[in-house]
């Protein structure tokens, strides 16, 4: 980096709906080792009021202007994933490091490109998946390797999409078609199957189900139905690498039983996580565990030391942490956060539920 800090330009800010908004600003604006020096959409008019809102200096109403400056070292990239080959490749090719959102492409052929490109030029890769850094999977994993429930026998998931029910808003309708790549799959069940997979390691065989319960959606600034495509169910069952079972189940909308239920049963006890919703890389999650020493299911508060900013609630603490992460490895030559390879590895994951969904058949990952 040519400053002491790490300058980020962000592709795709609205004003206090975005997701860039909503986390990665805050997030940035949390860490001292960041400046967000430039914002891309594609109006001038919405990238000027984004800058004036945030106090950026820079404002782009294209993302090839973004990924040339100068004074960016770092691009985010965080519009709807069917863009996101486009502009990683064109941040790639312009020398830049990127943090692009999870799915990384739309499909396991385009996340296999981007990951190509990445190590052929040498830059880093991050891939938004956050969930995997929360500090109360971080402290969980430890638990576990310092024995709290002893060997790990199976492990359980329930929860909610939100989106992927009866009504949807505008622009979270592109989520409705299968083709787009944003489904309940890809997005809240990979999200929280990647954090299971860092605590407990990863799926080795999976049996996976996708199903249509609903197949229209109401668009709620219209009333106008809409056809979906993207399954509203997702269940799968599932051998880990350490021979522990999985079984998963996501329903698509809300629900007014479990938002997030996560549990993990060891041969000396248990450990429970709950959220109020099945987005685990974006709610606040709560830690309970029990053993021989603790028999009913206590609160687990996790120790400071897992923080690596000041952020405590909301969905921004989870992607500052993976921030935090990456400022070390630019500057101490780590690998602490999830990169691009880590990503198709994901991609892969999700494909095998693909293939096992329309074959009926088991599938190896």
């Amino acid at each position: 980096m040519a400053s002491n800090k790490i300058r980020v330009g962000i592709i795709g800010v609205q004003p206090d709906r975005s997701w860039a908004a909503i986390a990665h600003i805050p997030a940035l604006q949390a860490l001292p080792d960041y400046e967000i020096t430039a914002v891309s959409t594609t109006r001038q008019e919405s990238a000027d009021a984004a800058a004036a809102r945030y106090g950026i200096a820079r404002a782009f109403n294209n993302h090839q202007a973004l990924v040339n400056s100068p004074d960016v070292d770092v691009v985010a990239v965080t519009v709807k994933v069917p863009h996101h080959k486009e502009l990683v490749l064109a941040a790639l090719n312009a020398g830049k490091h990127v943090y692009c959102e999870w799915p990384l492409g739309n499909g396991l052929a385009e996340a296999e490109e981007m990951a190509a490109l990445a190590k052929a030029k040498g830059l880093r890769g991050i891939i938004g998946l956050q969930a995997r850094m929360a500090p109360p999977v971080v402290y969980a994993r430890d638990l576990i390797a310092q024995g709290y429930i002893g060997d790990v026998l199976s492990t359980s998931l329930l929860g909610t999409g939100m989106a992927w029910g009866e009504y949807v808003d505008a622009p979270n309708a592109y989520t409705a078609d299968l083709k787009n790549g944003a489904t309940m799959l890809t997005i809240p069940v990979s999200h929280t199957l990647d954090a299971l997979c860092h605590v407990l390691g990863e799926v080795r065989e999976v049996s996976g189900l996708l199903a249509n319960r609903r197949n229209s959606q109401i668009q709620v600034e219209t009333g106008a139905v809409l056809p979906m495509t993207a399954p509203d169910q997702v269940a799968l069952t599932a051998t880990l690498e350490s021979g522990a079972v999985l079984s998963a189940h996501y329903i698509g909308g809300m629900t007014k039983g479990t938002g997030l239920l996560w549990e993990i049963n060891g041969a000396r006890g248990d450990l429970r996580f709950s959220a109020a919703g099945g987005h685990a890389q974006i709610f606040d999650l709560t830690l309970e565990g029990a053993n021989a020493e603790a028999p009913a299911m206590q609160p687990l508060p996790v120790p400071e030391s897992y923080y690596h900013s000041p952020l405590r609630q909301g969905p921004a603490v989870n992607v500052a942490e993976v921030y935090a992460q990456l400022a070390r490895d630019l500057r101490e030559g780590t690998s602490l956060c999830a990169d691009f390879s880590h990503a198709v590895r994901r991609h892969l994951m999700v494909a095998a539920i693909e293939r096992s969904a329309a074959s009926g058949a088991r599938q190896t990952v």
